[in-house]
């Protein structure tokens, strides 16, 4: 039986991060912020040494180790540049029948006369994501990125138009850039 080799990645910690590891839980520090996330597989082990971090598989790897193993450095350098950087959504309100209003209340935004509706539906911002709204530009500021996308999925998701005509009736809040 012939020995697979085993599979090393390396991600180059830039200036001003810090990133230590605890068991299964990588905790990353930067100038916006610290993020920490679970990441654990029997097979993969993170450490880091020096201005690097190592994600080796050590036993025979096969394609989920591998796929995984991508996951890991993808979800790393995310936090890195979250950090370092912050990740910004931009969305826009679109409407051509009724004047869409948006305003914060605590953790949701209501969007008031959608359709003419006389209720106001609500989106659920998630924790330590800023909303900004600009006319009809709103604006996700975040360093965690999943966060960032849900809220904007989470906005995107309670104005959706139901029994009507969606070539007709195009209003909405809409993502027009991401960051």
């Amino acid at each position: 039986m012939e020995k697979k080799a085993t599979i090393k990645e390396e991600i180059k910690i830039p200036d001003g991060v810090q990133i230590t590891v605890e068991g299964k839980t990588i905790h990353v520090k930067g100038q916006k912020g610290a993020l920490a996330k679970v990441l654990s597989h029997p097979k993969i082990q993170v450490s880091v040494s020096g201005n690097v971090v190592q994600i080796i598989c050590a036993q025979s790897p096969r394609r989920r180790e591998k796929a995984l193993i991508g996951t890991f450095k993808a979800h790393i350098r995310n936090m890195i540049k979250g950090v370092s950087q912050g990740y910004e959504c931009k969305m826009k309100t679109v409407f051509s029948h009724f004047p869409i209003k948006t305003s914060v209340e605590g953790n949701q935004l209501l969007i008031q006369n959608f359709l003419g509706e006389r209720f106001a539906r609500r989106a659920e911002i998630l924790e330590n994501v800023k909303v900004d709204i600009k006319g009809e530009s709103i604006i996700l500021t975040a360093i965690d990125k999943e966060k960032v996308g849900q809220t904007a999925a989470n906005i995107e998701r309670a104005t959706k138009v139901k029994n009507r005509d969606i070539r007709v009736f195009q209003d909405g809040i809409y993502i027009v850039k991401r960051g």
